[in-house]
């Protein structure tokens, strides 16, 4: 069944809303900065969202986080269309799915350091605010829904895992219409989590090129409105595995991540060489690339789809990435916001590495057929998701 995605808000490195979005990811604007001491011990380089975030109504002030700030300041941009939805099929047939990884944590982050110098936490905070499923109660409360509303966390695969949930909900008729993305915000525990991985580069990543050596870390949020009624991009295939292969490392042949991509084209009645845009999860850590490379030469032969990590422009916003770049892809496949159907260069410094299979880079200022596009998104435990979007006909 095909799900469509209505609207789309939308905050990230490159900018805020679409315009500024679309406009930086095709020039390949980086969106990155160095990362300042008190967020890691080491030199690295993080995707930060500009600017003074709005603040949270003042009777939703019990869920002040960083996290809940960018969700609020997508949520803004689709504002009218949320409550037309509310209105037009009830609360009770309005659900929330979203995938975080970070949730509040800065904020007990914030708290902890507090007591540590034998002082009490800021007035108003709670716990709550960094447990996974505070996105979804603030979203709800923000909106008065009463359908189904959690969060889905499993790591860099999370938003992207809810959108597929999304599309159930709407397949079993639990729901009209579901308010779906992702979100995650920067804080000390997840980018020194990656440092102690040996995962983070100290200069501006560079996927599937021969000297990339990790990844920078990104804070975004993206919330689409997907539901039955024919909207401008539908999304018509879905496919998830998990290979188990490791808790940290991806399979090196990339099997689980093959298995998605096939498993998408298969649900979306497809082949390979209908996807004319692939958005690589292209993390920049020696070991991804090389078995996403590997996967992609496996499903797609010898046809290889015009294919890019945006990761280079954003930085790894984790569980906001599946649907961060879902909505690359969404905005891609508008003539509106890309009339030349021009697409995301691959942006890096040095040569690609000549021992990849090898894909096939966009060219700046080139037009392509622009009518379907596959994003991949591949987490710790081998989480596997690939995702098919198809622009609508007028």
């Amino acid at each position: 069944m095909s799900a469509y995605l209505n609207h789309l808000g939308l905050i990230s490195p490159l900018g805020i809303g679409h315009n500024d979005t679309i406009a930086a990811l095709l020039a390949g604007t980086r969106g990155l900065i160095p990362a300042c001491a008190d967020l890691i011990d080491r030199p690295s380089w993080i995707g930060q969202v500009p600017g003074k975030l709005p603040a949270l109504p003042a009777e939703l002030a019990r869920y002040h986080s960083r996290n809940n700030q960018l969700l609020y300041a997508a949520a803004m941009q689709i504002d009218a269309p949320i409550r037309q939805a509310i209105a037009q099929y009830g609360a009770a047939r309005v659900a929330i799915v979203l995938g975080t990884s970070t949730s509040g944590i800065a904020e007990s982050e914030q708290a902890m350091r507090e007591l540590e110098q034998g002082r009490l936490p800021q007035d108003g905070y709670s716990y709550q605010r960094h447990e996974m499923g505070d996105p979804a109660r603030f979203l709800a409360d923000l909106y008065a829904i009463t359908g189904p509303a959690y969060v889905i966390s499993t790591a860099c695969s999370s938003s992207a895992r809810a959108l597929i949930t999304a599309r159930r909900l709407l397949k079993m008729n639990l729901a009209d219409v579901v308010l779906c993305g992702g979100v995650d915000s920067l804080c000390r525990l997840t980018l020194n989590g990656f440092a102690a991985l040996e995962s983070v580069s100290a200069q501006p990543c560079n996927p599937f090129r021969a000297q990339r050596d990790g990844i920078n870390i990104g804070e975004a949020a993206a919330l689409f409105i997907m539901s039955r009624d024919v909207g401008p991009v539908a999304l018509v295939g879905c496919g998830a595995s998990s290979d188990a292969h490791h808790i940290s490392a991806p399979h090196p042949q990339g099997h689980g991540a093959a298995a998605a991509m096939q498993a998408a084209l298969l649900d979306a009645a497809l082949k390979p060489d209908d996807i004319d845009y692939l958005n690589l999860h292209g993390t920049a850590t020696p070991l991804n690339d090389a078995m996403e490379s590997q996967a992609v030469s496996d499903t797609f032969g010898q046809y290889l789809p015009p294919s890019s990590s945006t990761k280079s422009l954003t930085g790894h916003t984790l569980g906001a990435a599946g649907a961060l770049e879902a909505a690359f892809c969404w905005l891609l496949l508008q003539d509106q916001f890309n009339p030349k159907h021009y697409l995301p260069p691959q942006i890096g410094d040095g040569d690609f590495d000549p021992n990849l299979p090898a894909l096939n880079w966009p060219q700046a200022g080139k037009s392509y057929p622009l009518k379907t596009a596959m994003s991949n998104s591949f987490a710790f435990g081998g989480n596997n998701v690939s995702l098919i979007f198809q622009r609508v006909q007028p």
